[in-house]
């Protein structure tokens, strides 16, 4: 049986601002007044004086019932659903063709239902796209006929779909090109206040990137306009199912949650923007774009009342079937169209004035909040949630303030890359949470560093990072979900919602969780194939700890040099030292002097080696190698786009030709910023840094320390000149004088012929003095690699990107060409890339691809992801459990495969250590110490970060 909506003001939805809803009587006064006053108001065009009773033509009175139709549906409340849900209520989605055919029973799972966690496994039935009945396992009251398929678990998680209340997919899909870039309307015809445009009008319904974000278990998001706009449009929540209307075709209509509602009834969401992007993109100050946005409003405000006057003059003419009164209202005004006072261009915008539009503001800093909420004061609109808020942790009191309840939809740990994202806070998820703000986590879906599919992974960062795990888990689904109004249907499990759900392989805030399968509106969208026969993996992963333990206080406090420290329960070591011995109860103990490893092995046998003065001890300890990583960023570019913050990028008219032209990285490096501070907490002690330059030729990397204090003096740069690096793709067309990919792969070998046996730096690379970095991605521009190295043996060629390795995996490993990989976790966002593997579950680990082929390869984040850096032990783990590779192995790789592959040798390796408090494969770890193994010294203790 459908369940039929009701017309009521929704009682969760707070509107303290609404002004201009008027009720049938006060309209009729208010309209007597109008005829019988002198006073000339804004709205006295609409006073009719009464001269004789002429004849009005029946049309004349259609077009004035058809009028004050509209008057109605201005001042009609928002449909609102009864809550609790209806177990009966039928999916408007779900038709008989292609929807879900058969019953379908998940049994014996663990279910987060979007308020809690069930205390014991339960069975979940749903049919025609609707969640029936959820029931305990135990009970095993579920009726189950011939034509229900039963699906049998072992206590696997089970939450609701993902509902991601910020994406740009469909509106600017995958591969992106130039043609297809339709998610800002940018034009100075229309300028930066674009309320009237539609996302709608620019989705994609074939956009790659939607089952993809589908995989990771995001099945419903929000569509919205970009942000180069003060206001930018109207946005529209879809499901992530390509063509699953009825004729199984492209059609936007179908990709829309509410396909199957009268277009009246449906929900409407409104984008707007404040701070930087506007700013940059017309130039305007903040107080510029604050008037233009005003002096829009006050616009809106004005036709807004003009309408209301208009209707309330039209009501009292119709029930008094006064014909001058009509004849009058239906005239033509100064703008030559008669009647209801209308336009287009401010629809949206009365709209919101009318409370009928959910409003979602880009905004990053305090300024911009309050500001924004002066606004919304002023002109009587409400704030629906705060997009982005990178710095709402520093006034969440002003955000409650309000008395709006909005919804602050963040990141966890993206941030760093502009000014007004530099405050960006770790712990920010448990700070706005123990304020009470309602927060969500949000894609903000396009480039490879706001990838959807991965939107999980950010509740998981803030869990590890204090949020606690309820709302982590209701960050990504019911919160969102009721931020945007549609709690009735998605966001939680329960009998009567949508049958939107997700089985997880682990806990879902688990590192490298991942969905075995993701039911849309009762469809499955994976091929399941992993069995269940072991119990699942359900407990929650850990929080790092806020603070440091005593002993570790008491150590850090005191001068490291000279002391020797005890450190117990150390229960696992990725070391390969001669120092590691396993213990046979599980525990190790290590003695430590200043830096140098005294004992590593029993603890009787360490305990007793020699005195010591301090005693560290630890529950759970574990022993990493310092990790490296490989950034383009770290040391020389603070904030990205801010270029006083970077060391620069070079000329793109220089003589590629001439190894004087190449930039050293080693000459601009600064030891300093939160990236550092991040890398610390991630046990990152190395980076190999190259020159941010566009084009051909980047110049030479550096490897430098991450440690607090290091510097050029010091041994903060412990290789001057890492690898020489050029490019061969897309990117080398910024330099002049390789316009073409294929001028890019003469250029290098020209460079490689010309210059062998020259005491130059591309003598040097051409004789394999210094490994030459090729940074590529595509197939065939490997393949061409591959042929340069048959050609120049001697030249010590390292592939850097790899995007598409894994499709040419075996013809890498013949010609022994080893590779840097930065797609272990990344998307098909550009056609260099297209073909790359997105790994499980819809295709096969890209790194099992190398390893399996035999690839000689270390791993790299992606090129911009300076700010995941924390997290790059817990990266490792993930790409782990994709490849089937032990723990060891993916640590290798981050590792010593790193200084292999760069031809490292001695003192230039990485010999560092970190001890962890915890498993640094997991969420929830905190390093505690951080040696240097060239200078044998402890530079770090207990690091922290924002």
């Amino acid at each position: 049986m459908k369940e039929l909506p009701m017309r009521a003001q929704a009682p969760f939805r707070r509107r303290p601002f609404r002004v201009g809803r008027l009720v049938l009587p006060v309209l009729i006064v208010i309209g007597f007044l109008w005829f019988t006053s002198d006073y000339h108001t804004p709205q006295s065009k609409y006073i009719v004086e009464f001269h004789g009773e002429p004849q009005l033509a029946q049309s004349q009175w259609d077009r004035l019932d058809a009028h004050l139709q509209k008057c109605e549906e201005y001042n009609r409340p928002l449909v609102s659903y009864a809550l609790p849900v209806s177990a009966n209520r039928s999916n408007p989605r779900w038709n008989p063709v292609s929807g879900q055919s058969q019953t379908t029973v998940l049994r014996n799972v663990t279910l987060f239902d979007g308020d809690s966690i069930s205390a014991e496994p339960v069975d979940i039935l749903f049919e025609e796209g609707v969640v029936r009945s959820i029931s305990s396992t135990s009970a095993n009251d579920i009726e189950i006929d011939s034509h229900t398929v039963v699906r049998h678990y072992n206590g696997e998680f089970v939450t609701p779909g993902l509902v991601d209340m910020h994406s740009h997919h469909l509106a600017l899909s995958w591969p992106i090109l130039s043609v297809s870039k339709d998610e800002n309307e940018i034009n100075p015809e229309t300028g930066p206040l674009t309320p009237m445009v539609r996302s709608l009008d620019s989705l994609k319904p074939y956009d790659i990137a939607t089952t993809i974000i589908a995989s990771g278990g995001v099945t419903t998001s929000l569509i919205l306009p970009g942000s180069a706009n003060i206001m930018g449009g109207e946005a529209f929540p879809v499901k992530n199912l390509l063509r699953g209307g009825e004729h199984s075709e492209e059609v936007v209509e179908d990709l829309l949650l509410e396909h199957g509602i009268p277009k009246e009834d449906r929900r409407r969401y409104l984008k707007m923007a404040c701070g930087e992007n506007p700013k940059r993109v017309y130039h305007h100050t903040r107080m510029g774009n604050a008037w233009k946005f005003r002096h829009h409003m006050a616009r809106a405000k004005d036709l807004r009342e003009s309408q209301d006057a208009w209707c309330a003059a039209a009501t009292i003419a119709k029930q008094n079937r006064d014909s001058s009164a009509a004849a009058g209202l239906l005239a033509d005004g100064p703008s030559g169209k008669g009647g209801l006072p209308e336009e287009l261009e401010l629809d949206s915008t009365v709209a919101m004035l009318r409370g009928k539009i959910n409003i979602n503001v880009h905004c990053y800093e305090p300024e911009d909040f309050e500001d924004m909420l002066l606004h919304s004061e002023e002109f009587g609109f409400h704030i629906q949630a705060f997009h982005h808020a990178l710095s709402a942790w520093k006034v969440p009191e002003l955000i409650k303030s309000s008395g709006q309840n909005i919804t602050v939809a963040t990141f966890s740990d993206f941030s760093l890359y502009k000014k007004e994202g530099y405050e960006g806070n770790l712990q920010a998820g448990k700070i706005l949470a123990e304020h009470g703000v309602p927060l969500a986590f949000k894609s903000d879906h396009v480039e490879p560093n706001t990838n959807a599919r991965y939107l999980l992974s950010q509740a998981a960062t803030a869990h590890s990072f204090g949020l606690p795990e309820i709302l982590a888990l209701q960050s990504v689904t019911s919160v969102p979900a009721r931020s945007l109004e549609l709690h009735h249907r998605v966001g939680y499990t329960k009998p009567g919602y949508d049958a939107d759900l997700v089985v997880w392989n682990e806990h879902p805030l688990s590192a490298g969780a991942s969905p075995l399968q993701v039911y849309i509106d009762g469809r499955s969208t994976l091929e399941e194939t992993a069995k269940h026969s072991e119990p699942a993996v359900v407990q929650k992963p850990s929080m790092r700890a806020e603070t440091a333990p005593e002993d570790v206080q008491s150590f850090c406090s005191d001068p490291k040099h000279g002391v020797t420290v005890l450190i117990t329960g150390i229960s696992s070591s990725y070391l390969e030292s001669e120092h590691v011995k396993q213990s046979s109860e599980g525990n190790l103990t290590m003695v430590l002097t200043n830096g140098k490893v005294d004992c590593f092995g029993e603890h009787a046998e360490c305990a007793s080696i020699k005195s010591f003065d301090k005693v560290i001890s630890l529950r759970n300890g574990h022993v990493l190698p310092g990790l490296t990583t490989i950034s383009n960023g770290l040391g020389l570019v603070e904030i990205l786009s801010e270029d006083s913050t970077a060391d620069g990028a070079d000329d793109s008219k220089v003589n590629i030709y001439d190894p004087e032209s190449a930039v050293y990285a080693k000459y601009g490096i600064h030891f300093e910023g939160k990236t550092f501070d991040r890398s610390r907490i991630g046990g990152v002690t190395r980076s190999i840094t190259y020159p941010a330059t566009d084009g051909f030729l980047k110049g030479v990397s550096t490897g430098i320390k991450t440690s607090e204090g290091s510097n050029p003096l010091n041994g903060g740069i412990y290789k001057d000149d890492a690898a020489l690096h050029f490019v061969v793709g897309q990117e080398a067309k910024g330099s002049t004088q390789t316009p073409t990919v294929s001028k890019s792969v003469a250029a290098l070998r020209k460079i490689l012929s010309q210059n062998k046996g020259k005491d130059t730096l591309y003598g040097k690379a051409a004789d394999g003095k210094i490994a030459v970095v090729v940074h590529t991605e595509n197939k065939y521009d490997i393949l061409q690699i591959i042929k340069i190295k048959k050609d120049y043996p001697k030249a010590r060629l390292v592939v850097y990107g790899a995007a598409e390795a894994p499709s040419v995996a075996d013809e890498i490993a013949t010609a022994g060409l080893p590779l840097i990989f930065t797609a272990a976790h990344s998307a098909p966002v550009t056609w260099e890339s297209k073909d790359l593997f997105v790994g499980p579950p819809l295709t096969i680990s890209p790194v099992q691809v190398l390893v399996e082929s035999d690839v000689n390869f270390a791993l790299a984040l992606l090129p911009g992801f300076d700010w995941h850096i924390a997290n790059l032990p817990v990266e490792a783990a993930a790409i782990a459990k994709e490849a089937g590779l032990e723990a060891k192995e993916v640590v290798n790789l981050f590792t010593r495969k790193i200084d292999d592959i760069l031809g490292f040798e001695g003192s230039e390796r990485n010999t560092d250590f970190v001890i962890w408090e915890g498993n640094p494969l997991e969420y929830g770890a905190n390093v505690v110490l951080t040696v240097d193994g060239d200078d044998k010294a402890i530079v770090g203790c207990w690091p922290e970060a924002q």
